[in-house]
């Protein structure tokens, strides 16, 4: 198992809000023992010279093979955290997006390796089985409950 840690500065991501019916595509988060932590949407960093539109289409590109198109204005969301004891600092902008090729992605779930070599696991899920007491924790925090304001 890979251990990772926040960068120590701040990163600017972008992350596909990808919908089948009412839920999600979110990818598994493990704390340093292995366990689920939570679940966030798929995406990564902006690269510098790159808008987040770009970034976004890219990540979609490089960690499923698929193309997505970006529906709309996305939220934006200031991300200050703590993973394993480590504060980690992020501007996100997570937008809604669709699939070129609805049948691309599987209903089951989907494993894919990030550009690190790492193995994920993604799945849809209810937005109303996350941040719930016996669902994982959606990450951004906050971001549920932007989505419901939307």
């Amino acid at each position: 198992m890979t251990i990772w840690r926040p960068h120590q500065g701040i990163r600017v991501k972008a992350i596909g809000l990808l919908w089948r019916e009412s839920r999600l595509l979110v990818a598994d988060v493990y704390d340093d023992s292995g366990n689920l932590k939570g679940v966030r949407p798929l995406g990564g960093t902006v690269e510098f010279g790159e808008t987040w539109r770009d970034a976004l289409i890219r990540e979609f590109q490089e960690e499923l093979g698929v193309d997505v198109q970006i529906a709309k204005t996305p939220l934006v969301l200031e991300n200050i955290y703590r993973h394993e004891g480590q504060l980690g600092h992020e501007v996100i902008f997570a937008a809604d997006a669709t699939l070129s090729n609805p049948s691309a992605l599987p209903d089951t779930t989907i494993t894919f390796a990030e550009e690190n070599g790492i193995m994920c696991k993604a799945k849809w899920r209810a937005l109303s089985e996350l941040d719930t007491t016996n669902g994982p924790h959606l990450y951004p925090t906050g971001l549920k409950q932007r989505l419901i304001a939307v």
